[in-house]
């Protein structure tokens, strides 16, 4: 239950959610700089997210070395671009495009 979630991990920790976004995901904000995270609905899991300067030539080299893409690199306008990949052993790692400051 992802809203049940983002309110156990807000009050737990102080941790700001943000919920108001067409993918009804959670956007934490941890108040710790840096890349925060999320919190949805879906499978039981944790996916750690590598901020990078550009996804795509990720998922190239991934390939390259023996991963696949998961999910393509995604848009979602004024709020983050992202994707996943599965390393060679099978677990998912997110990558995030780091933000231009």
């Amino acid at each position: 239950n992802g809203k049940a979630l983002q309110g156990f991990y807000r009050d737990l920790f102080g941790w700001h959610v943000d919920d108001n976004n067409p993918m009804n995901y959670g956007f934490v904000d941890t108040h710790a700089g840096g890349v925060n995270g999320g919190i949805a609905e879906g499978d039981n899991r944790v996916t750690v997210y590598i901020e990078v300067d550009d996804p795509q030539a990720y998922l190239d080299k991934i390939k390259e070395k023996g991963g696949r893409t998961v999910q393509e690199v995604t848009v979602i306008p004024n709020t983050v671009t992202f994707a996943t990949f599965a390393d060679p052993s099978g677990n998912v790692v997110g990558l995030v495009k780091a933000e231009s400051h």
